[in-house]
């Protein structure tokens, strides 16, 4: 290995030799088998223990030049069944054929060179009838190849290599032996030779190899690495940093684009581990770097990767340095990254502004000029939601900065008020037409999903309800089930940051059961989502990308051919199947409070956009009522149980849906019911005080029933009215009990 010089103390190269580990330090590098990260496929040619060159074709670079150089190969298949005789280097070099001897041939005699000279010597006599003299070593230790997997002699001590090997070195240049012998022993399998490169420079890749394993995310295979090591090393450069990231990709437009990738990603762990981390280092930047600060991440709990906030665009100096005092506020608080990046462009817009206006201190931005401003906001590109949120985050900025005080000379009056923007346009109903669920939701449509990961995912965004960031981000175990064994799907609220869960069907819950197996059999290991991105992510860690559904989700459309009712092309967003789902509940009769519990809205202004409905005392009144099963015994629901918004939603689901004369049904409506025409005899059959006189009536009847059974001894007729009999008297009793104690309560009182 090259020495490596002393490095100064807080140097790259100091950093560097301090957080490389001891397993990347090789200057060549031969990745674990089977590693997931430096990954690298076999020849798929039989008997070949090269690595695959070609992702495509999936062969080595010996096998694939000889495909592409025979004509009379039509097809992979067919060049699979006679791919040829081994390739050079993988098969045995031939002995002399004199018996006994292990030393290389040398001509077409097929002897070695010293049997060739003495047979010459001898008149070229029949080689089986000649009496060859014996060549044997005094010593076979010394006297093998210093090529480990060859077994043939040395001509001489002084070759060190048998015959074919030694002219195999000459014609390399007579290299280093040592070098020679580590090359041939890697001809053909996964490594990155990284001896080419300046001592720094080549601990700068073995670190950029190191943060490729340790994150577990992209792959790093040799077939890649090796094409960004050869560039690195053609250059005039001691390190990554010499070259800005504009001057690599200019140096790697004729490489292929992994390659690039892996250099970019390089110099940017290496640019981290120079300049560090956090929001010490990021601060004074007017380009943050997100994933630079702790805590920050993407929706969904998504990587945000290379996201950035450009302050620079700002022209405004203390306009800036207050935004940017005032985003590091918003993201440490919890506001998402979209949000911030709105606030900095509603920022940039309002400093272009003041630049056109000539404005430069902030104790002029009075009313009169954010007047001015409010007719240049609204004459510029653009929809009115976009510029009455530019307008609203700036009108939260102000705010911000006289709560906190962090600049006196911005006037009180500097503030936008109600009715100053036009009012954004409300879209009360974004529902899908029937027309066009019905051929979403047809199973010969459904069964037209490519992958079952997308085609569940668009089963949970019919059937539940949910925003597509929250379905993307569900967790691996994200079935749970209540006291009747009714299954709910548990998941994150995303835009609100809390946990929510909705009631599911039985095919439903069979569906994600299936995703889990399939997600077990890539991941033996498991993962903490059911949904894992499919590349990229070795971990299994990262969630699927929104836009990588809705890329999907548009090619299963078009292939559907899903159109509406003029003939025309479907064009629709995820975002639309939850307004869907509210508006189905709602048109049959489900009160909005149910509603808001299932799409878990916040406030019913949100519901209301949607549907014109509401019903917020019929919780109040559910869970003050006595409610009792088939057994007499009260039903209740505990209203600190996690599950309790849920299940509440649930019942009150079923009650809006499946009426009884006599009490509710405790069933979920989507699933079928097993008990029809029994209800007094089916377990989830729920009562109350309001059906005292219709259960009482039924228990009058059912008396006369069983008396008319057993005068015509018709005994099995008794049998089961007599089930139905002592249901109702314990019913009747606890619900007569319970009037009487609030009555007695009441009395009390």
């Amino acid at each position: 290995m090259t020495a490596v010089e002393t490095p100064t103390p807080g140097s790259v190269l100091a950093k560097l030799m301090a957080v490389v580990r001891a397993e990347f330090r090789a200057e060549v590098y031969v990745p674990a088998p089977n590693d997931p990260v430096f990954i690298s496929d076999r020849c798929i040619v039989a008997g070949c223990d090269r690595t695959a060159e070609t992702l495509k074709q999936r062969l080595c670079c010996a096998h694939w030049q000889r495909f592409r150089k025979k004509k009379n190969y039509s097809s992979i298949e067919q060049f699979l069944a006679d791919p040829g005789p081994p390739t050079r280097g993988r098969k045995a070099l031939a002995a002399c054929v004199v018996e006994g001897c292990r030393h290389g041939r040398w001509n077409r005699s097929g002897l070695c060179r010293k049997h060739c000279g003495y047979w010459k010597r001898a008149g070229q006599p029949d080689l089986s009838a000649w009496d060859a003299p014996d060549l044997t070593p005094s010593s076979l230790a010394s006297a093998q190849c210093r090529l480990p997997f060859c077994d043939l002699w040395v001509e001489s001590r002084t070759k060190q290599f048998c015959e074919g090997h030694y002219v195999r070195w000459l014609r390399h240049g007579r290299p280093d032996l040592e070098r020679f012998v580590t090359d041939c022993g890697l001809v053909g399998t996964a490594h990155i030779d990284l001896r080419a490169l300046a001592p720094q420079l080549r601990l700068e890749f073995q670190y950029a190899l190191q943060c490729r394993y340790d994150a577990r995310s992209r792959v790093a295979p040799p077939r890649m690495v090796t094409p960004a090591v050869r560039l690195a090393s053609t250059l005039d450069i001691a390190s990554l940093l010499d070259l800005s990231e504009q001057q690599w990709r200019a140096a790697a437009a004729a490489r292929p684009n992994q390659s690039l990738i892996f250099l970019l990603d390089a110099r940017y762990a290496i640019e981290a581990l120079r300049d560090g981390t956090g929001w010490e280092i990021e601060y004074p930047r007017d380009v943050w770097r997100l994933d630079r600060l702790p805590g920050i991440a993407g929706p969904g709990g998504r990587p945000c990767g290379r996201a950035r906030l450009r302050f620079d665009r700002i022209s405004h100096p203390r306009l800036r340095d207050l935004g940017k005092r005032w985003t590091r506020l918003r993201l440490t608080s919890g506001l998402s990254i979209g949000a911030a990046r709105a606030g900095v462009d509603a920022l940039t817009r309002f400093s272009d502004f003041l630049a056109l206006a000539g404005v430069d201190s902030l104790a002029d931005i009075d009313r009169p000029l954010l007047e001015h401003y409010l007719a240049h906001a609204m004459s510029q590109p653009g929809g009115t939601n976009i510029k009455k949120h530019r307008i609203g985050s700036l009108n939260t900025f102000f705010q911000t900065v006289r709560q906190h005080g962090w600049d006196d000379s911005l006037p009180a009056g500097a503030a936008f008020y109600t009715g100053d923007t036009p009012p954004i346009d409300i879209q009360v109903d974004r529902r899908l037409a029937e027309f066009v669920m019905t051929q979403i939701e047809s199973p010969a449509n459904l069964d037209r999903w490519a992958d079952p990961s997308a085609k569940l995912v668009t089963l949970i965004l019919t059937r539940c309800g949910l925003r597509v960031s929250s379905a993307l981000s569900l967790p691996f175990d994200c079935v749970v089930h209540d006291g009747q064994g009714a299954p709910y799907l548990r998941y994150v609220n995303t835009k609100m940051k809390r946990e929510a869960a909705v009631p599911i069907d039985e095919e439903l819950e069979a569906a994600i059961g299936e995703q889990q197996r399939r997600i077990l059999q890539r991941w033996p290991g498991g993962t903490p989502l059911l949904f894992p991105r499919e590349r990229s992510n070795i971990s299994g860690d990262i969630p699927l990308d929104p836009g990588t559904y809705r890329n999907k989700l548009n090619a299963w459309l078009k292939a559907c051919e899903i159109h509406d009712e003029h003939g025309r092309p479907v064009h629709l967003t995820p975002h639309q199947w939850r307004h869907t789902f509210a508006c189905r509940l709602i048109n049959r009769d489900v009160p909005q409070e149910i509603v808001r519990v299932l799409l878990d809205h916040s406030s019913h202004a949100m519901t209301a956009r949607y549907a014109k409905l509401t019903d917020q005392t019929v919780r109040r009144h559910w869970q003050q009522a006595t409610k009792v099963n088939i057994k007499g015994e009260r039903v209740s629901i505990d209203t600190e149980d996690p599950l309790a918004q849920a299940q509440w939603a649930k019942t009150r689901y079923g009650m809006s849906t499946q009426t009884l004369p006599n009490g509710y049904c405790g069933l979920p409506v989507q699933r079928t019911c097993p008990h029809a025409n029994a209800c007094l005899t089916c377990p989830v059959f729920l009562t109350g005080p309001e059906f005292l006189p219709e259960l009482r009536e039924q228990q009058r009847r059912t008396l006369t029933l069983i008396d008319v059974s057993q005068r015509g001894g018709q005994v099995r007729m008794v049998e089961m009215n007599q089930q139905v009999l002592t249901n109702l008297d314990r019913m009747i009793t606890e619900v007569e009990k319970t009037m009487t104690e609030d009555t007695d309560t009441s009395d009390a009182s």
